[in-house]
C-alpha cells in the first residue's frame, strides 16, 4: 500500500475512537446476536466473546494508545559510508500485507487492524464464525474511518470464509500475502502453517509453568500462584501447571495449603505420582500428555521435582514458549532458571498474567508471539515493520 503520513493516519484513528463511541449501541446489538447462537459448553470461548460497555471503552483506550506512539515506518536503523562512497542507510518499511486468522475475541478486530494500519500494512481479517455480526460491525466503522478520509477500504478487509474457502485462499490467494498470524489453538495454527505459502508468525499456546524453589517465600507464592490461576482462566497467559520443589521446607504442609486454597477457589488438581503421596486424594495423572496440554480452565497439574535443573528440563520439554514463573528469594536461582528456561516471557516472583502487551507497555499488540524470528513476545506496533536498505551512489560498479 501507498505509504501515508503520520497525519493522516493518526485522523484515521481519531475517527475511528469517535465512531466506536458514537455508534456503542449497534456494536453491543451485533455481539448479542453471537452470544445468543453460542453454546456456552466452552466458557473460556465465551468470555472472549462477550463485548459490554468495558470492552468497548477498552477498544477506544487501545486505539488512542496506538494513535499516540510514533509512527514506526520510516525510521532509521542503522547508517554507514563505505571506501567506494556508497553511501547505505537501513530504514523501517512495512510488512505489506498481514492477514490474522483468529477465533472469538471481537477486540482483536480492532487492535489487529490499528496496528497494522499504523504501520502502514493493510490487514486481511478473518474472525471466527462465532464472532462474525461483531467482527462485521467493527470493520463497517473502520471503514467509515477510512472512507472519511478519503481512503480505500482495502487497507482494512474483512474475509467471510468458511475452513475450505480458507484453506483454498491459503493455497491459492488471491493477493500478495506478507505474513500470516494465526491466534489460536494447536488445531488453528497447525492448520495455517500445513496450507500457507507465506511467512507464518505463530503465537503459540500458553501451557505456562511456575516453579516454586525451596528458597520461596511461601505466602508470597500462594498468592501469585493464584492470581495466575484464576484471574482469567480464558487467557493464553494463564497458570497449567505448578512444580514443587521437595526440598522446601514443610513440603507436605506446603502442598496440603496449596491444595486448601485452589480447591476453595473452585480450581480442580491433577497430581504426579509423587505429590500423590501426599494429596491422597486427588486424580493422578494417566497420560503424560496432559504436561503439554493448555487447560483454559479451572484446573492445573501439581508435579513435584527435587532442583533446579528438573524444574528447567520439565518446562523445556512440556511448555509453550509462552511464560514460566520461578518462586524464589535467591537471585542467583531465579538467574540460572530464566536464562536457561525457553520461553517468550519469564518472571521471579511474579504471575504469568502480566504477559500482555499493555502490562508490559508494547500497547496494543497483534498477539504474543512464541516464534524466535522476527519477533518474540508481545507483538506492538514497532515489531509490525521489517527493514529495508537505501543505497545511495555516484556510478559506482563493483570490480
Amino acid at each position: 500500500m501507498k505509504l501515508l503520513n503520520t497525519e493522516l493516519k493518526n485522523k484515521v484513528l481519531q475517527d475511528m475512537e469517535r465512531i466506536l463511541d458514537e455508534n456503542r449501541d449497534e456494536l453491543l446489538q451485533a455481539n448479542k446476536k453471537d452470544l445468543d447462537a453460542f453454546n456456552r459448553d466452552d466458557q473460556a470461548l465465551y468470555d472472549r466473546l462477550v463485548v459490554d460497555q468495558t470492552k468497548v471503552d477498552q477498544m477506544i483506550q487501545a486505539v488512542k494508545e496506538v494513535r499516540l506512539q510514533e509512527d514506526p515506518v520510516n525510521k532509521e536503523i542503522s547508517t554507514r559510508e563505505l571506501d567506494n562512497g556508497l553511501k547505505i542507510i537501513n530504514r523501517t518499511a512495512p510488512f505489506g500485507t498481514i492477514m490474522i486468522i483468529y477465533e472469538s475475541r471481537p477486540d482483536v478486530t480492532v487492535e489487529a487492524a490499528v496496528l497494522a494500519f499504523k504501520a502502514n500494512n493493510k490487514i486481511l481479517l478473518k474472525g471466527g464464525k462465532e464472532a462474525y455480526h461483531s467482527n462485521k460491525a467493527l470493520v463497517k466503522f473502520w471503514h467509515q474511518a477510512l472512507t472519511e478520509n478519503g481512503l480505500s477500504e482495502d487497507f482494512i478487509q474483512f474475509l467471510e470464509m468458511d475452513r475450505t474457502q480458507t484453506q483454498e485462499f491459503l493455497r491459492n490467494p488471491d493477493q500478495d500475502l506478507d505474513l500470516i498470524v494465526p491466534r489460536g489453538g494447536e488445531r488453528l495454527i497447525a492448520f495455517v502453517k500445513e496450507h500457507a505459502k507465506c511467512a507464518v508468525l505463530i503465537s503459540g499456546r500458553g501451557n505456562n509453568f511456575l516453579y516454586v524453589h525451596k528458597e520461596a517465600d511461601w505466602e508470597k507464592s500462594l498468592k501469585v500462584i493464584l492470581n495466575a490461576k484464576t484471574h482469567k482462566i480464558s487467557a493464553c497467559n494463564a497458570l497449567d501447571k505448578i512444580l514443587m520443589d521437595t526440598q522446601i521446607d514443610g513440603y507436605e504442609d506446603r502442598l496440603n495449603e496449596l491444595k486448601q486454597v485452589l480447591t476453595a477457589n473452585n480450581v480442580s488438581i491433577i497430581v504426579d505420582d509423587e505429590v500423590k503421596k501426599v494429596l491422597t486424594d486427588e486424580d493422578t495423572i494417566t497420560d503424560e500428555s496432559i504436561w503439554q496440554e493448555e487447560f483454559l480452565a479451572m484446573k492445573c497439574v501439581i508435579g513435584a521435582v527435587n532442583n533446579i535443573d528438573e524444574a528447567v528440563e520439565k518446562i523445556n520439554k512440556n511448555s509453550g514458549g509462552h511464560s514460566a514463573s520461578i518462586m524464589t528469594e535467591n537471585n542467583d536461582v531465579a538467574k540460572t532458571f530464566m536464562e536457561n528456561v525457553d520461553c517468550a516471557a519469564v518472571y521471579q516472583n511474579a504471575s504469568t498474567r502480566f504477559t500482555d502487551g499493555g502490562q508490559m507497555g508494547v500497547g496494543a499488540e497483534l498477539a504474543i508471539s512464541t516464534d524466535k524470528l522476527h519477533h518474540r513476545g508481545p507483538l506492538g506496533l514497532k515489531q509490525l515493520v521489517t527493514n529495508k536498505y537505501y543505497v545511495f551512489g555516484d556510478g559506482q560498479i563493483r570490480v
